[in-house]
């Protein structure tokens, strides 16, 4: 079926149906989901060459990954991330621009995608506390979100992200519910904006608990299953071992439980793990109703598809507000954590 069809069909000019599809705000949202219910009835699919034709745009997302932390692109949280993004984009009709630069080209990189018109819009990966990159895409009047915050930027900017502060508070909260004063923090890199949050997160929930932090017990690495693993070794190690574990990713805390196991303890009776769980598709925490680890969860795929969406909102109504998102998140208690074993 081509437009004119689809058109016809409806009893529309195709001028207002390539309008309704493209997200243009003039058209009414009844009309816009009437034409989105048709396309999809009639399994409708617009030439992509000719939309960008029409509209100007280049019916592209772009999505630029540093040389420095290019492990995120075979990270499972980044696969479903964009996962839940492409879900939009295939919807509306964009594709999806996935690039690895080099730190020191990265600004003339986006200052080419502008010239170039590669892309319409950008999604801004694990944001640093003052990240450049910002102020940078703002210059550009390129149309971003952030998945995640930047917290020493003050100016208004687009983003989605969880509440870190008070899931770590949750989490460890949790922890110390149960009895535990000796608790390890392994933590993403801090200089990224989430891994700061939940590190405030820890702190502010043993301060609620009457405990000092003690630093050779917080740890800040990229969260693989190695690192989990040889750290909880090492102070499993120790004279004072901790009898709890917060940890920032559910593949970390894999790490975690094989180093308790390997130890010859038992998971959540002699050491407790509680962790982030970002509810990933092929790496699940048990099921929804009998997770294994205890921890709090909310889904980066979700995420994806906020930022997805707020993204074809911005690029659809240039000059709109920078619009942000909160993602859920719950306490969820398995069996990897328990009373403290004084």
């Amino acid at each position: 079926m081509n437009l004119k069809q689809l058109s016809e069909q409806l009893g529309l000019s195709q001028t207002t149906v390539s309008r309704a599809l493209n997200g243009y705000p003039e058209v009414s949202e009844k009309t816009r989901e009437r034409v989105r219910q048709a396309a999809l009835d009639f399994n409708y699919k617009p030439n992509t060459r000719a939309r960008s034709l029409a509209t100007g745009r280049a019916m592209a997302i772009g999505h630029v990954i540093p040389v420095s932390t290019q492990q995120e692109m075979v990270n499972p949280i980044f696969g479903d991330f964009v996962t839940g993004a492409g879900e939009v984009y295939s919807e509306h009709g964009y594709d999806m621009m996935l690039s690895l630069v080099p730190d020191s080209d990265e600004e003339s990189f986006y200052r080419d995608l502008k010239i170039k018109g590669n892309v319409d819009g950008i999604v801004v990966h694990s944001p640093s506390m003052d990240d450049t990159r910002i102020a940078l895409l703002n210059e550009l009047q390129l149309p971003y979100v952030v998945h995640g915050r930047a917290s020493a930027i003050e100016a208004p900017y687009s983003w989605v992200d969880v509440a870190n502060v008070r899931a770590f508070e949750a989490l460890t909260g949790h922890l110390t519910g149960l009895g535990h004063r000796r608790i390890a923090l392994f933590n993403g890199i801090e200089s990224l904006d989430f891994a700061h949050r939940r590190r405030t997160g820890f702190l502010n929930a043993l301060t609620e608990a009457g405990l000092e932090a003690d630093p050779e017990l917080m740890l800040s690495w990229d969260m693989t299953e190695s690192y989990g693993f040889d750290e909880a070794s090492r102070m499993l190690a120790r004279s004072e071992p901790p009898t709890a574990f917060a940890v920032s990713s559910l593949i970390t805390a894999l790490g975690v439980r094989r180093a308790v196991e390997q130890a010859g303890l038992t998971v959540g009776r002699d050491v407790s793990v509680a962790t982030f769980d970002d509810d990933l598709s092929y790496l699940r925490n048990g099921t929804p109703e009998a997770p294994v680890f205890s921890g709090v969860r909310s889904s980066v795929r979700e995420a994806g598809r906020r930022v997805g969406a707020i993204l074809l909102s911005q690029i659809s109504t240039p000059g709109a507000p920078p619009a942000s998102e909160m993602i859920p998140f719950e306490l969820v208690v398995g069996t990897t954590s328990g009373p403290a074993r004084i």
